[in-house]
């Protein structure tokens, strides 16, 4: 147990991927490190992740190309990415046992499929370390004066640091204890905070239709955003109706842009459920099909998944019963018309309780790229969801809280100008 008024070398407040990540290499440079956990246990939210299995990383070993995906602020990131990046966080699972695959997408999962797996490797790794634990513990506060934190305080004890790293997360997941704490930490040391919004969650949709296809996911679809008519983004790959709208790698991936969109009005979806026919080879073939005598009901799953079939029937009004033969131009325009635009209304973007990740956080204008030290207080460093960073499905997230853990670690330790 860590007694009140204990000094360390480096104090590490949140043990996400982030947090233990900084503490791992802060401690492997020889600083004495205590970890702060407010969960009793380390990595809850990493469990969760990629469905149980744990999404590792992304497997692009190119650091520009890798950035790209995070739009305009990932260049922020590329220093930290090009010391730590994907293939060094491959290599140190790998070297601690962990044997690792890569899957569609570039996603890294562990072989086992099991991310217990992969926290029990943090974790034998910081007992390896040395590195003092304080879990079911949080921050209430800091003590500082000269641009420096001098003591963290907590509920009960006080703790002396030469140097503070921040990775409290961020407001996604408040169940497994990110519950934006970390922003007001931050900001009470005079940092900006950009306004936290869900990020990678599932989107509502007005239609109640949606209710029947429940659990059914698509592949291969192509999904446009629209306002006011004009397509603002689009994806391409595979989603999964809810019961109360859409979820899904490419849905998760629209749903920060949906977000953002929705504060300026309506938004309305597109699924294109044949996005390699265009409108012209499409109605060609329909027209071939439609030369026997079947009757619709029964030619529809040739085409599409059988509850599709049934929305089919309903919204463009098409007799099940009709033969293909009887079915007019203007009947194929609507079957047409509902492959290539199946459109829905956006009613809002699930909130924290259902979001992956958080958009927003601490201002990185605020924080040195390079060693993710904080250009307010001289000893803070910040890693991980916190940061105003983040990224697409498929491990970039997670990569972010490596690389930019791996850095705040390092920095912690050799940076002598504070």
């Amino acid at each position: 147990m860590v007694k009140n008024k204990e000094k360390f070398d480096v104090v590490v407040i949140g043990g996400g991927p982030a947090g233990i990540m900084a503490a791992i290499q802060a401690s492997s440079k020889g600083a004495s490190v205590v970890l702060i956990e407010k969960n009793s246990i380390f990595g809850r939210k990493l469990l969760l992740t990629g469905g149980g299995r744990c999404n590792i990383t992304q497997a692009e070993f190119n650091a520009k190309k890798f950035v790209e995906k995070l739009g305009k602020k990932g260049q922020f990131l590329l220093s930290a990415l090009s010391v730590f990046g994907s293939e060094q966080m491959i290599d140190f699972f790998e070297q601690n046992g962990l044997k690792t695959k890569v899957e569609r997408g570039g996603r890294v999962f562990p072989v086992s499929d099991q991310s217990q797996e992969v926290l029990n490797v943090l974790v034998k790794c910081l007992n390896k370390n040395k590195v003092r634990f304080l879990l079911k513990q949080e921050v209430i506060g800091f003590t500082a004066y000269e641009r420096r934190i001098k003591k963290v305080r907590l509920k009960e004890i006080e703790i002396t640091a030469k140097s503070v790293i921040l990775a409290t997360g961020g407001a996604a997941y408040p169940g497994t204890g990110s519950t934006g704490g970390g922003y007001l930490l931050a900001q009470k040391m005079g940092h900006k905070i950009i306004e936290p919004r869900p990020a990678l969650a599932p989107i509502e949709t007005k239609e109640n239709w949606v209710f029947g296809l429940a659990g059914l996911t698509l592949k291969n679809v192509s999904v446009g955003v629209f306002q006011n008519n004009k397509k603002q983004d689009s994806k391409f790959g595979e989603m999964i109706f809810t019961h109360t709208g859409l979820s899904g790698p490419i849905i998760l991936d629209l749903s920060k842009k949906i977000g953002e969109l929705l504060q300026l009005g309506a938004v309305n979806l597109k699924i294109d459920l044949k996005p390699a026919l265009d409108v012209a080879t499409l109605d060609q073939r329909l027209q071939r099909d439609f030369q026997g005598n079947k009757d619709f009901k029964n030619y529809l799953p040739a085409l599409i998944p059988q509850r599709l079939g049934d929305l089919i029937i309903k919204l463009t009004g098409i007799n099940p019963d009709k033969k293909l033969n009887a079915i007019n131009k203007t009947e194929r325009k609507k079957i047409i018309d509902f492959l290539k635009g199946l459109e829905l209304t956006v009613k809002c973007v699930s909130g924290f309780s259902q979001a992956i990740i958080t958009s927003g956080g601490v201002d990185l204008k605020e924080i040195e790229s390079k060693t993710l030290q904080s250009k307010i207080i001289k000893n803070l460093f910040l890693a991980g969801e916190i940061l105003d960073l983040d990224g697409p499905t498929g491990g970039y997230n997670l990569q972010i809280c490596w690389s930019t853990g791996f850095v705040a670690g390092t920095s912690a330790v050799v940076k002598k100008d504070f």
